[in-house]
């Protein structure tokens, strides 16, 4: 009985290290340079996107080292810019419908999973499937990187989770997609570099700003967001406006 004391220390400790408890329990590990860039504690708190430049790890890690910093503002800086088109013939239709499974040339597609699901298994913890599949997802416990926050998610009420398009698809519209091929726009919609699992709400007050007028509530995470966002732009040839590469360059300053 002289030993309890210790295992239960020592249990302790490993629920704080693997992710079992609070998010906020795991005080600096989410902020030690790249942590989390491999192995199952990543999806505690996701991957520095310097780490994951095609989207398959999960969620989103916060940049905070210098070296990590300089990195992320030289892959800014590649990032072309130009004034931001009219939205005159945007309609989601335009970019396939909503979450499918049939784009080519992207990661996680053609499995006979939707695209929703595929995020939601990328970013989540604890996941439990509907009876039967292997695809439809009926709960899990996922971190939101955009409010720091974890949430514990069930299908029963699905908008508390939603996908959010880092690089709106509008935006993409405007900047040059309008002119891209169908099966082009289909995959920068359902292509995991460009897809976050995120707090409902907090998707649904960004719309379709870019970071010169939105940034997640969360400041540590900001840089990892536009870098994201840089990463969006750089696979897919399109510019972002003066101001917003001027607000993205500030985040990682």
């Amino acid at each position: 009985m002289r030993g309890l004391p210790t295992v239960v220390a020592i249990t302790a400790a490993m629920t704080v290290l693997t992710g079992c408890g609070p998010v906020s329990d795991l005080g600096g590990l989410a902020d030690s340079g790249r942590s989390g860039a491999s192995g199952d504690s990543s999806k505690a708190t996701g991957v520095n996107p310097l780490d994951n430049p095609d989207g398959t790890k999960p969620g989103l890690a916060p940049i905070t080292s210098a070296k990590d910093k300089e990195d992320a503002r030289a892959l800014i800086e590649k990032v072309d810019t130009k004034g931001r088109g009219p939205k005159t013939g945007y309609d989601r239709e335009e970019f396939g419908y909503a979450w499918a499974d049939n784009a080519d040339d992207i990661p996680l597609a053609r499995n006979g999973c939707d695209t929703r699901n595929d995020i939601l298994a990328r970013d989540g913890k604890d996941l439990k499937y509907r009876s039967g599949s292997d695809c439809v997802l009926e709960s899990m416990t996922v971190y939101d990187p955009y409010t720091a926050t974890t949430i514990k998610w069930r299908k029963s009420d699905a908008s508390e989770v939603q996908i959010d398009h880092v690089m709106p698809l509008s935006y993409d519209w405007q900047m040059g997609a309008s002119r891209w091929s169908k099966a082009k726009r289909v995959r920068i919609a359902n292509d995991p570099l460009n897809l976050l699992s995120v707090d409902g709400s907090t998707n649904s007050s960004k719309g379709d700003s870019s970071p010169a007028t939105w940034l997640p509530p969360s400041r540590k995470i900001r840089c990892a967001y536009v870098v994201r966002f840089a990463q969006v732009a750089l696979k897919y040839d399109l510019p972002v406006t003066p101001a917003d590469k001027t607000a993205m360059l500030e985040q990682c300053a």
